[in-house]
């Protein structure tokens, strides 16, 4: 037998490097997945990949986030890299369960994806006089760092001060 699975084996890890630049997608669409909602109606809010209808349709569901179980359009959709045990046809109870035994939301709200995208709300929730306080902090940071850094470099020069040649 002169197939491929009788030269790698019947696992993707046993195929030799050569193979490696084909298999360069680390996110796959897949039941368990947490995906983020980029557009529609239920937007910036996170979800849990429970089906897949077809190669441009899944099935969300985010119990605790907002977002009812329907389907969703994989070009509305982002893959994070967050992805659980799913079993296959599960119901909305038991994606609770998955959701609340893995804690999403707290490994969600600990990304730099969550992080970002909260610094961005809090930014635009601004008023302007909060963005004037802020910069008026920023610019009093600078001037400490900067009279650090003047002060540091001075007593370098003294410590690397050459003698005078007489």
């Amino acid at each position: 037998s002169s197939g491929i699975n009788a030269e790698y084996g019947d696992s993707i890890n046993a195929l030799p490097s050569r193979f490696s630049a084909m298999v360069s997608f680390k996110r796959l669409v897949q039941p368990g997945r947490i995906v983020f909602i980029s557009s529609g109606k239920y937007a910036k809010k996170i979800a849990m990949i429970v089906e897949i209808v077809d190669q441009n349709r899944v099935i969300v569901d985010g119990p605790f986030t907002g977002v009812p179980r329907h389907q969703c359009g994989i070009k509305q959709i982002q893959l994070t890299k967050l992805v659980f045990q799913l079993p296959h046809g599960s119901k909305t109870i038991v994606v609770e369960k998955v959701w609340n035994k893995n804690a999403v939301t707290a490994k969600w709200n600990d990304t730099v994806w969550a992080r970002k995208l909260e610094r961005k709300r809090l930014r635009a929730s601004m008023s302007d006089f909060d963005r004037f306080k802020v910069m008026i902090a920023r610019q009093t940071r600078n001037r400490i760092l900067q009279t650090f850094k003047i002060s540091k470099m001075a007593g370098v020069r003294k410590m690397y001060k050459r003698p005078v040649k007489n």
